[in-house]
């Protein structure tokens, strides 16, 4: 599993996206999961790991403003099914790519992500 540097914790995602650190060409995880060559080089699909999520889609709240309700209570969040340290098979033409501190990321909508691996251990 990877952990999130101290570069990333001043950077929050928003919403539906996840931050991903590509993974290298012939990495394999774990489990021997690995993208052929021919799939990499069209870069239609591409995987790495999920370093940082958003919260989630927003559940949108009535209108109405009610004097007993707290302000905490006006955002509701359905919470994403991809968590850190995640591998992520996801399609390219989704994913926005970002440099950050000298470093390649992908900024993807979880709509983008085809499949996860999780390890057991988390």
């Amino acid at each position: 599993m990877l952990t999130s540097d101290n570069k990333l914790k001043k950077l929050i995602v928003i919403g539906d996206r996840l931050l991903i650190r590509p993974s290298k060409g012939n990495e394999r995880s774990a489990s021997g999961l690995y993208l052929p060559p021919g799939v990499q080089e069209k870069e239609k699909v591409q995987q790495g790991y999920v370093i940082k999520t958003g919260p989630g889609y927003v559940i949108p709240m009535p209108v109405e403003n009610e004097s007993w309700k707290s302000d905490e209570e006006q955002v509701k969040y359905i919470p994403l099914q991809a968590h850190e340290g995640d591998l992520a098979i996801f399609l390219m033409s989704g994913a926005t790519e970002v440099l950050y501190q000298g470093e390649k990321y992908y900024i993807v909508p979880q709509s983008a992500i085809l499949m996860l691996e999780r390890e057991d251990d988390l």
